[in-house]
């Protein structure tokens, strides 16, 4: 497996009918073990043992729709009166991020309006917070602790 920069947890893969697959903590089932889902499955455990985030305000896999377009987040974070706060996207260790990967992930925000925006393959991790008053955003130095923003409004 590839070695990320984040925590390490105790990872629970099996075997499927000759397939790897990783247990998603959010989806309370096995998935396949893909490179990204390496990824998001050791974000999320980041997130929820390192940064405070609770589980229970987390969605994986979570589909959009834009007229006949179906379109899927990776990753949301609501707040508790369920409306979304954040996206997370993941790449594969291998993929780099650059502006396409910002522009695939400002797609979904244009449907989902949050305040925070986090790409990540594993290696580098990037977070920008959205200014809607000025039409701008702003790159965090890191990935905020829940406490940071779970009353920060706009």
């Amino acid at each position: 497996m590839e070695r990320l920069n984040l925590p390490p947890y105790n990872i629970r893969i099996r075997t499927s009918g000759g397939q790897n697959e990783i247990f998603d903590i959010l989806r309370k089932r096995y998935v396949a073990l893909t490179p990204e889902e390496l990824v998001r499955q050791h974000f999320i455990h980041y997130l929820t043992e390192h940064m405070g985030y609770p589980e229970h305000l987390m969605q994986n896999e979570v589909e959009l729709r834009c007229g006949q377009k179906r379109l899927r987040c990776d990753s949301l974070l609501y707040s508790r009166d369920g409306t979304p706060r954040m996206i997370i996207e993941y790449k594969a260790p291998s993929v780099s991020i650059n502006s396409k990967v910002f522009d695939q992930i400002a797609t979904y925000n244009i449907l989902l309006h949050v305040e925070y925006l986090i790409v990540s393959n594993g290696i580098n991790h990037y977070c920008c917070r959205m200014d809607y008053e000025t039409g701008s955003f702003h790159f965090l130095e890191s990935i905020p602790h829940y406490d940071e923003i779970r009353n920060k409004r706009q």
